[in-house]
């Protein structure tokens, strides 16, 4: 018997608008979206389909303009901005297409940096563990501009993991990689997706990529036009 495994995401008649009047666009309009445990879902699309802003908003980086976003069965889009990063900072983390580590910390100090943001310092794998997973042991004392860029993506993927995420969201997290290093960053990915069974959710207009993954959901002009599974 398959079990139906619990949504701990889920966006109902999302809506995004920036800008007002004659500037108005609509970034986003109508989507439904569940995100499951375990789940390995991508997010795929054009450049301005949408992908990225239900990325944004799926994880509590910014409001919707109408609907509703619920994280594990709470409401996540009516809360204030630090009350959303408190529930980022406990459940949710993100890899971005540029490591975005802070360029005066050492890898090492990168990774303790948020384990302790998120309270994860005793509970969690120690940032050594997690360098050592992402076969970085060696460079914990480097700075992020003595490392490659594979290596600095290997560094934001280890200091997501510190937070112990029930989520972890990737926007075009090889986007700036040559080839054969993001072949490498998604191997890293979905090894660790397979140990720590995290839901996964990957914003990508690579069709190598979303051949990686379990479900699709493609957007065009802001809305859901096609969601399937792979066998």
């Amino acid at each position: 018997m398959t079990v139906a495994l619990e949504a701990i995401a889920r966006c109902m008649s999302l809506s995004v608008d920036f800008g007002e009047g004659d500037a108005r666009v609509h970034a986003l309009t109508g989507v439904n979206l569940e995100v499951r445990e375990s789940d390995t879902l991508a997010l795929w699309g054009r450049s301005g389909s949408g992908k990225t802003t239900l990325l944004h908003v799926l994880g509590g980086l910014i409001e919707p303009t109408s609907g509703t976003v619920e994280w594990r069965g709470r409401p996540l889009s009516t809360l204030d901005a630090s009350a959303r990063a408190r529930v980022r900072a406990s459940g949710i983390a993100y890899v971005f297409q540029g490591s975005n580590l802070l360029p005066y910390f050492s890898a090492f100090e990168n990774v303790a940096f948020a384990a302790r943001a998120a309270n994860s310092v005793e509970t969690g794998p120690t940032p050594t563990d997690l360098l050592q997973l992402v076969g970085l042991a060696d460079k914990a004392n480097h700075l992020p501009g003595e490392l490659s860029g594979g290596e600095a993506q290997r560094v934001a993927i280890a200091r997501a993991l510190a937070q112990q995420p029930r989520m972890l969201l990737c926007d075009e997290p090889t986007g700036h990689l040559d080839s054969d290093t993001g072949e490498r960053v998604l191997d890293l990915i979905e090894a660790l997706q397979d140990e720590f069974a995290f839901a996964l959710v990957v914003a990508t207009h690579d069709a190598n990529v979303v051949a990686r993954l379990a479900r699709v959901v493609e957007l065009a002009d802001g809305m859901v036009v096609r969601e399937e599974v792979h066998a």
